[in-house]
């Protein structure tokens, strides 16, 4: 079991990048392991769990949820049960498509726009070419696509799927799904992490993650996905998650 630390009731897995992608690996090499589902929690998120039922089920029925955000580190040294650090889900992505590469597992990648999808299917399949494409499909369909959609991941059978249709959008669509996802060995959503392997978005650069200013780079040079809300109104969360889960005793 990993050890975890519960911010503003959120149960934080402390587990380091490295370990929590070591601890995946055996889970999809196990062959009797189920569907996991896990969860990138950023400090805008747990903020949306304490006013979105929706979202405080989904995040409390997921079998892993990671800090992705310097905020949820801060909450926990207040705590006095400090996470080592962040656990993004870009980095994440980045780190299982590597040992994806060395074994061969298969991906599925639900999400972006139809350009990005398939430029970022292309970019994974030149850098990683022992992976195996499962399969893709753009994350702007009807409702009356899903349908076949789940048939084709079932069929393809993916070790992970990857679903990038944006926070918490992605896994409000895993969690309605759970049932057919259920012979995928592990689920996430990534957020745009899509855009960036497509080149459609850059890369945060190396400086701003060293000093953990990659919210403000985003802030300054993204705009909002097609369907969300601006990126200067969602920080409005980050000074409420401050109060609430570093000034205030954290819960």
């Amino acid at each position: 079991m990993q050890e975890t630390v519960s911010i503003l009731g959120i149960p934080f897995s402390k587990c380091t990048m490295q370990e929590t992608v070591d601890r995946l690996s055996n889970h999809i090499e196990d062959q009797q392991a189920s569907l996991l589902h896990l969860i990138t929690v950023n400090p805008e998120i747990a903020i949306r769990c304490q006013r979105d039922k929706e979202v405080q089920q989904i995040v409390k029925e997921a079998d892993w949820v990671t800090p992705d955000g310097v905020g949820i580190l801060y909450a926990s040294k207040r705590l006095g049960n400090p996470i080592a650090e962040r656990v993004t889900g870009y980095e994440l992505l980045l780190k299982l498509l590597a040992s994806g590469n060395q074994q061969q597992w298969g991906f599925y990648f639900l999400g972006a726009d139809e350009e990005s999808n398939a430029q970022a299917v292309a970019h994974v399949q030149q850098h990683f070419p022992r992976i195996r494409i499962a399969g893709r499909h753009h994350g702007f369909f009807a409702s009356e696509e899903e349908t076949a959609i789940l048939s084709d991941i079932q069929s393809s059978k993916p070790n992970i799927l990857i679903v990038a249709m944006g926070a918490p959008y992605s896994d409000k669509w895993i969690s309605r799904h759970k049932e057919a996802l259920a012979d995928v060995k592990l689920v996430f959503g990534v957020g745009g992490s899509l855009d960036v392997l497509s080149g459609k978005v850059k890369e945060t650069p190396k400086v701003w993650k060293q000093l953990n200013l990659e919210w403000l780079y985003r802030l300054l040079t993204v705009p909002p996905a097609k369907g969300q809300a601006s990126r200067w109104r969602r920080q409005t969360a980050l000074p409420v998650f401050v109060y609430r889960a570093i000034i205030r005793k954290p819960t």
